[in-house]
C-alpha cells in the first residue's frame, strides 16, 4: 500500500509540475535563456587554464609528497653536487632538457664537436626582460664550491673527446666507461642517465664504451620564488624550445628532442585546443541524429524541431554549468572535456523519453493535459535516474577522492546534472508546450503553416501531398494511434520484437552472453593502473616523443633514486655497514660512503671508531679535489668539540626495462616497507614517485565509493518501489555492464587512469538511465506471458533508448580523430559503455527476462477472473433486458 501511495504521490506531483509549466511556458522559456547568457558571458571573461599538473593528477595524500618536503628541507636543489641533479620527466623548478639522437648505426660520441656547438648555443642564448638580456649564466643553479653553473658531467666527457679528436686528427677514442666514468679532475661520475643506447667493448673489464646512440643534457634554472624570476625562467624555457627547433634544421644528422618544465602542462592543455573543432562536429552529428530520429512522414506529429531543441537544451545547461564553475574561481583542465559528452548522454535520454511519453498520450485531450500526462509518465523515472547521477558523482567529489582532477570533474558533473534536470523540465518543457499547441491547431511541424484540407490536397501534385499530409489523411479511417507509424516504433513492433523473442534465437543469445562474460572476466584479471602521465597528453606532442625516446635508450639505468638517511647513524659500525650493503643490494650505488670505504682500503687506513672515522672523513677525504663534491651529501653537526653526522644521502640506480613505469612502481613497493622494518631510518624519493605513490588505490576509490553509494540507494529503496524485483534486476544488469566495460577496456589497452575511472562512474549511471525504465515496465506489466511483457516494455521504451544511444555513439566518432591519448581513452570507454548498454537492453534482457521471475501467472488468473465476472454481468443484463439482444 505504501508503495502505491508513494508512487501515486510522485506521479501527481510531476503532473502538477507539467500543468504549471504548460500554463506559464514563456516564463520557463526565458528564465533559463537569460541565466545561460549571464553565465556564458561570465565564463568567457573568467576563463583560466590550470597550470599545476601535479596538483591535478598526482594523489594528493601520498607519502611521496611528505618525503619530498623532507628531502628538500635537508638537501635543497641549490645544494646539489656538481653534475648530479637527477630527475625524470618532472622536476620541481624550471629546467630545459635536450635529448640528441644519432642515426641508426652511428656513434654519437663521434659528433662531440656538434654536440658542444649546440651546448654553446644554449649558453649564449639571450632573453630580454625589461631591457636587460639574460643568459643561462644569470639564471642557472650554482655549484656551492666555486659558484659556477652546475652542468651535466657528460659535457666534460664531450670536451675530452673533442680534444682527443683534435690531438689525433682522427676519430675520438677517449677512455669513456659506462655507467661510471673517470673525469679529468679525478672524479668518478655516473653518466648512465646522460648517455643512452650504449654498446660496450666486448670483454672489457672497465666497461669501456664502444658506441652510443643518444645523449641527454639538462640545464637547471635557479628558483627564488619570485614572480619576476619565474617570468624570466618561463621566457628562457620558451626560447630554449624555439632554439632546439632551429638547430634541428641545421643539424640534419641528429634528432633533437626538447623538454621544459612547462612541457607537460602545455601538452596536457593542447588536447583541449585540438578537440575544439571535433566537439563542434560531435554536436552537429548529435543534432542531425536527434532531428532524423524525431521525424515522421506525418507532417503534423513529426517533431524534428523538438529533437533539435532538446539537444540545444542540454548544450545551454552545460554552458550555464561552465559559467558557474568559472564564477567560483574554477580553472579549466583537459579532463573536463568529458563533461559535455556525459551531460549529453543523460540529458538527451530525458528529451527522448518526454517525446515518447507525448506519443503515448491521447490526441483528443487538450495540449496542456497532454503535457501534464507526459510529465506524470516520464519525470518520475527521470528524477530517479538524475538523483542517482547526483549521488554517484557526489560520492566521487567527496574527501575520499585522492586525485584532484577526479574531484573537480565530479563536482562539475553534479552541477551539470542539476542544471540539466532543471532545463529539461523548464526550457524543453515549454518547447513541448508550444509544439503541442501547434499540433492541436493542426500546424505543420516544420513550416508552421496550417495543414490544408484533404479536398485541397487532392488537387495538388504528389510531392506537395507528401509534404503536407498528416496521418489521418493518408488512410480512409482514423487509426487508434497514429504515432505507431514512427519508423523506429514500427520496426520494433513489427519486426524486432518478434525476432528477439523467437525460441530459435534464444540459445544464440545465451552463447553470446557467455562469450561476453568470458572476455569481461579475462579482462578484469589483467587490469593495470595508468600512473604514466603520458596517457593524458596529446599523442603527437613533444613530451610524448621525448618520453618514448628516453624510455627506449635510457631505461638501462633509470630511475635514479635518492636514498636519504635522516637520523644520526654509526657509519663506522660494521653491522651498520652490512645493513646498508643489504639495502643497496641489486642497485648501482652512487655514494660518498662507498667511495670513502674504498679510500680507506686503498690507503690501508683504519677507522673503527667515531673520532677516527669523522676525522679522516673531514680532514683528509673531503679535502681531496676528486671527493670535494661529496660535502653536499653530508650534514655535520657540532656539539662542543664533538662532531657528528645527523643526515646524509646517496643514490641508488636501478636497471629497468623499457616499461620503466611498472618497474618503478615495483621498486617503490619494495623499498618503502624496508624503511619501516630496518633500524636505519631512511626515505627514498624520485620525482616520479609523486605520480605513482598509492595511485592504484587513489584512482579506483571514486568508482568503488560511487558504486557502493548507488547499491546502497537501490537496496534502501528495495521495499519502496512498486515491485522489488525491478531493483534486483537493475542491480544485476548494472553489475554486468560495469564489469563488461571494465574487462573489455582492459583488453583494449586502456589503463586505470583518472579518465577511465570517470567513465566507469558514468557507466554505472548510463546503464541505470537506460535499463531502469525497461525493467520496471516489464515487472509491472500485466500481460499473460513474460514474452508479451518484454514486447510491451520494448515497444514503450525501446524507441527512446535506441534514439539516445545512437545519437550518443555518433557523437563520439569525432573524438577518434583528435590526436590525444586522453580523447582516445574517452572514446574507447564511452563507446564500450554505449555498446554494452545497447546489448543488454535489446539482446540480453529481452531473452533472459523470459526465463526468470517475475512470473505473470497471477496476472493471468486475475484477468481470467475479471473476464469471467464481466461475462456474468453481461449475461445478467441480457436476461433482465431481452430487447437488448434484438438491438445488438
Amino acid at each position: 500500500m505504501l508503495r502505491q501511495a508513494l508512487h501515486g504521490g510522485l506521479r501527481a506531483s510531476c503532473r502538477r509540475l507539467g500543468l504549471f509549466v504548460s500554463r506559464h511556458p514563456v516564463f520557463f522559456l526565458t528564465v533559463p535563456a537569460v541565466l545561460t547568457l549571464a553565465c556564458g558571458f561570465s565564463a568567457h571573461r573568467r576563463f583560466a587554464p590550470e597550470r599545476d599538473l601535479e596538483r591535478l593528477v598526482a594523489p594528493s595524500h601520498s607519502l611521496a609528497r611528505v618525503e619530498r618536503r623532507l628531502a628538500d628541507s635537508l638537501f635543497p636543489l641549490g645544494r646539489g653536487p656538481a653534475g648530479q641533479l637527477y630527475s625524470d620527466l618532472h622536476t620541481p623548478g624550471r629546467y630545459g632538457r635536450v635529448l640528441l639522437l644519432a642515426p641508426p648505426g652511428a656513434n654519437i660520441l663521434h659528433r662531440a664537436a656538434a654536440l658542444l656547438q649546440i651546448h654553446r648555443a644554449v649558453l649564449e642564448m639571450k632573453v630580454n626582460h625589461r631591457g636587460y638580456n639574460y643568459t643561462f649564466s644569470h639564471l642557472c643553479v650554482l655549484r656551492s664550491q666555486d659558484k659556477k653553473c652546475a652542468l651535466d658531467d657528460i659535457i666534460s666527457v664531450l670536451e675530452d673527446l673533442r680534444q682527443a679528436t683534435l690531438a689525433n686528427k682522427t676519430s675520438a677514442r677517449g677512455p669513456v666507461s659506462y655507467p661510471n666514468t673517470k673525469l679529468k679532475d679525478g672524479r668518478s661520475s655516473f653518466i648512465g642517465h646522460q648517455l643512452g643506447g650504449v654498446l660496450e667493448v666486448p670483454n672489457s673489464k672497465d666497461q669501456r664504451v664502444k658506441s652510443a646512440r643518444a645523449v641527454q643534457i639538462t640545464y637547471y634554472l635557479q628558483t627564488y620564488h619570485s614572480a619576476a624570476q619565474d617570468l624570466i625562467g618561463e621566457k628562457w624555457e620558451n626560447e630554449f624550445c624555439r632554439l632546439m627547433r632551429r638547430l634541428q634544421l641545421s643539424h640534419e644528422d641528429l634528432q633533437l628532442y626538447a623538454l621544459a618544465s612547462f612541457s607537460l602542462w602545455r601538452d596536457f592543455h593542447k588536447t583541449s585546443l585540438l578537440a575544439r573543432g571535433k566537439i563542434l562536429v560531435s554536436l552537429m552529428l548529435i543534432l542531425l541524429t536527434a532531428i532524423l530520429s524525431s521525424s515522421m512522414k506525418d507532417c503534423l506529429r513529426s517533431k524534428p524541431f523538438l529533437g533539435l531543441l532538446g539537444v540545444l537544451t542540454v548544450c545551454i545547461s552545460s554552458v550555464t554549468a561552465a559559467g558557474i564553475f568559472f564564477i567560483t574561481d574554477g580553472k579549466y583542465n583537459s579532463t573536463l572535456l568529458g563533461i559535455p559528452f556525459f551531460a549529453m548522454g543523460h540529458g538527451t535520454k530525458g528529451v527522448f523519453e518526454l517525446l515518447s511519453g507525448w506519443r503515448r498520450t491521447k490526441e483528443s485531450l487538450p495540449f496542456k493535459d497532454r503535457v501534464a500526462d507526459t510529465y506524470s509518465d516520464v519525470m518520475v523515472s527521470y528524477t530517479m535516474t538524475s538523483s542517482l547521477y547526483f549521488i554517484a558523482f557526489g560520492m566521487g567529489a567527496s574527501p575520499f577522492t585522492n586525485i584532484e582532477a577526479v574531484k573537480i570533474f565530479c563536482q562539475n558533473m553534479c552541477v551539470s546534472i542539476l542544471l540539466n534536470y532543471f532545463y529539461i523540465f523548464s526550457f524543453f518543457g515549454s518547447c513541448l508546450v508550444f509544439a503541442g499547441q501547434l499540433e492541436q491547431n493542426r500546424y505543420h511541424s516544420i513550416f508552421c503553416c496550417k495543414i490544408p484540407s484533404a479536398e485541397y490536397l487532392e488537387r495538388k501534385p504528389v510531392w506537395f501531398q507528401t509534404m503536407m499530409s498528416d496521418g489521418h489523411q493518408q488512410t480512409s479511417h482514423h487509426e487508434a494511434d497514429p504515432y505507431q507509424n514512427h519508423f523506429i516504433q514500427h520496426f520494433l513492433r513489427e519486426h524486432y520484437n518478434e525476432w528477439i523473442t523467437n525460441i530459435y534465437v534464444k540459445p544464440f543469445v545465451v552463447i553470446l552472453y557467455l562469450i561476453y562474460a568470458s572476455f569481461s572476466f579475462m579482462g578484469c584479471l589483467q587490469i593495470s593502473d595508468g600512473a604514466n602521465i603520458i596517457n593524458l597528453l596529446a599523442s603527437d606532442s613533444p613530451s610524448v616523443s621525448y618520453a618514448v625516446i628516453q624510455q627506449k635508450y635510457f631505461s638501462n639505468y633509470s630511475p635514479v633514486i635518492g636514498f636519504y638517511i635522516y637520523e644520526p647513524l654509526e657509519y663506522w659500525n660494521g653491522t651498520v655497514q652490512e645493513d646498508l650493503k643489504k639495502l643497496s643490494e641489486g642497485f648501482n650505488t652512487l655514494s660518498w660512503l662507498q667511495q670513502y670505504y674504498q679510500y680507506l682500503r686503498a690507503g690501508n687506513i683504519s677507522a673503527a671508531n667515531k673520532s677516527d672515522f669523522l676525522g679522516i672523513l673531514q680532514n683528509s677525504f673531503l679535502r681531496k679535489p676528486e671527493f670535494q663534491h661529496f660535502k653536499n651529501d653530508i650534514i655535520f653537526s657540532k656539539a662542543g668539540d664533538e662532531n657528528s653526522i645527523i643526515a646524509s644521502r646517496m643514490y641508488l640506480v636501478a636497471r629497468t626495462s623499457e616499461k620503466t613505469q611498472r618497474d618503478v612502481i615495483e621498486l617503490l613497493e619494495k623499498l618503502r616497507p624496508l624503511s619501516l622494518k630496518q633500524s636505519i631510518k631512511f626515505i627514498v624519493f624520485n620525482p616520479t614517485f609523486i605520480f605513482m605513490d598509492q595511485y592504484s588505490l587513489s584512482v579506483t576509490m571514486p568508482v568503488l565509493i560511487s558504486g557502493f553509494g548507488i547499491l546502497l540507494v537501490l537496496l534502501l529503496t528495495f521495499f519502496l518501489v512498486i515491485h522489488p524485483l525491478g531493483n534486483f534486476w537493475l542491480i544485476l544488469t548494472v553489475t554486468s555492464i560495469e564489469l563488461g566495460v571494465l574487462g573489455l577496456m582492459t583488453l583494449w589497452n586502456v589503463d586505470m587512469d583518472c579518465i577511465s575511472i570517470l567513465c566507469l562512474i558514468y557507466t554505472l549511471n548510463f546503464s541505470i538511465d537506460h535499463c531502469a525504465p525497461l525493467l520496471y515496465t516489464f515487472v509491472l506489466a500485466t500481460e499473460h506471458t513474460r514474452t508479451q511483457c518484454i514486447k510491451s516494455a520494448l515497444q514503450e521504451h525501446g524507441t527512446a533508448i535506441l534514439q539516445n544511444v545512437t545519437s550518443f555513439l555518433f557523437g563520439l566518432v569525432p573524438l577518434l580523430f583528435v590526436p590525444s591519448n586522453l580523447t582516445f581513452t574517452l572514446f574507447k570507454c564511452l563507446l564500450l559503455t554505449g555498446s554494452c548498454t545497447l546489448l543488454h537492453c535489446f539482446v540480453i534482457l529481452p531473452v533472459f527476462l523470459t526465463f526468470f521471475p517475475p512470473s505473470k501467472k497471477h496476472h493471468k488468473k486475475k484477468k481470467r477472473a475479471k473476464r469471467k465476472e464481466r461475462e456474468e454481468i453481461e449475461c445478467i443484463e441480457i436476461q433482465e433486458n431481452p430487447d437488448h439482444v434484438t438491438a445488438v
